[in-house]
């Protein structure tokens, strides 16, 4: 290819219709599939490690159904102020100390003001001077505040799409899925890679979770990065009591997540603290090869580093090391 013009022009457009066909392949066939293009692209046996933490926990504005930080929740999440700037370093310090070569910092915001946004700068540029990479989630982003993210040293930048366009409107009012994109596009016009998945289990169908599927890997390009969340149900959210999704059904989506987006990173996310080690390691065959590591999420928990550790080693895995 001459340039990115026709390197874009020249990639494969997915169908919902194909992502589906994709989804009812026998398993071992699927999944055979999704390895192959996982050894063309990846290490099969490197996994990226990335540290999330809440700089700005809960008081959300938004209604997002599955959000136990939304202040129209009654969850016993506690809004809290933005951390100081040598708490957020101390916590980068000892997640790459874990084995983490990414720190993504989260702040419970529609969207930052300017005011907000001073302080993340400033930790933004520490984390980057640690060696780590760093990626920021802040909601929806301003004309300009993309640009100011880049300057102060952040790689990715997290905005996810939750879920797809027609079942959208079942989890959140509070902003369009065109809002969701416009940050996006912000983000990319930036010089920025996104770090853009969706939560699973919501209580969509198979053809909804293909038509997600189908909106990441036809984006131009596609996130480099893209977090597959199994929905964790917490009390006092309007998504408390849906009906678990399946574990098989779940490891297809990662599978049918590597087969469209070969050269992404795919992340086993939220949830991996109500999957078994055997799921977890059918998600790491199926081709994620991304996770987040630590005991807690932004407000949920995760598997301990000792767990993970001792899991690593039975499957043969490592870190990836920064790139």
């Amino acid at each position: 290819m001459h340039n990115l013009a026709e390197a874009v022009s020249a990639r494969k457009k997915w169908k919902v219709a194909e992502i589906v066909a994709l989804f009812e392949l026998p398993f071992a066939d699927l999944i055979h599939r999704a390895q192959t293009l996982h050894r063309a692209h990846f290490d099969p046996n490197t996994v990226q490690i990335s540290t999330l933490l809440s700089i700005k926990t809960g008081g959300c504005p938004e209604d997002c159904g599955y959000c136990p930080q939304s202040a129209r929740y009654h969850t016993g999440v506690e809004n809290s102020a933005l951390m100081a700037l040598e708490d957020v370093v101390a916590a980068a310090k000892a997640a790459k100390a874990q084995g983490a070569t990414r720190f993504c910092m989260g702040a419970a915001w529609r969207g930052p003001k300017q005011r907000d946004l001073e302080p993340v700068l400033k930790m933004i540029a520490e984390v980057k001077a640690l060696g780590m990479e760093t990626c920021a989630t802040l909601g929806m982003l301003k004309e300009g505040q993309a640009e100011q993210l880049k300057e102060a040293g952040l790689d990715y930048y997290n905005h996810n799409l939750d879920t797809a366009p027609d079942f959208y409107g079942e989890i959140i009012s509070t902003r369009t899925y065109q809002d969701r994109l416009d940050t996006l596009e912000r983000v990319r016009q930036a010089g920025l890679r996104v770090c853009c998945g969706g939560i699973i289990g919501m209580g969509e169908s198979r053809m909804q979770r293909a038509a997600l599927l189908a909106q990441l890997a036809n984006m131009e390009p596609p996130p480099e990065s893209v977090p597959i969340n199994l929905l964790t149900q917490v009390e006092g959210t309007p998504l408390c009591g849906t009906p678990e999704l399946d574990e098989i059904e779940f490891v297809r989506t990662i599978a049918c997540a590597r087969i469209t987006m070969p050269e992404s990173h795919v992340r086993l996310s939220a949830g991996r603290n109500q999957m078994s080690e055997a799921m977890q390691a059918l998600c790491f065959l199926a081709g994620a090869n991304s996770i987040f590591y630590g005991e807690k999420l932004l407000t949920t928990g995760n598997p301990d580093t000792d767990s993970d550790r001792k899991l690593f080693d039975k499957l043969g895995i490592r870190p990836e090391p920064v790139t």
